[in-house]
């Protein structure tokens, strides 16, 4: 699976190649360099809205391991326990 961006210019200069780039994965259109819509084909919509899936099969996806996320990491600080 390849993961395509285009930005929304690129995309209304050449939609045929934004349409062909569906055919192999999810294409991300960016308004001024910020994701806004993806384009996907048909069947993959079809495979995405078919069922209901948990949190398991939505990361076992082909392709989510080329998405870029790091959430942000958060400290707990530690309290003495009152009795």
């Amino acid at each position: 699976m390849t993961i395509t961006t285009l930005s929304s210019r690129e995309l209304n200069q050449d939609v045929s190649r934004a349409k062909k780039a569906a055919q192999n994965g999810p294409v991300f259109i960016t308004d001024r360099g910020k994701p806004a819509h993806v384009l996907l084909s048909y069947e993959d919509y079809q495979r995405l809205t078919r069922q209901r899936r948990n949190i398991a099969d939505a990361l076992a996806m082909p392709g989510v391991a080329d998405i870029e996320f790091e959430p942000p990491r958060i400290s707990l600080g530690a309290r003495p326990a009152e009795f």
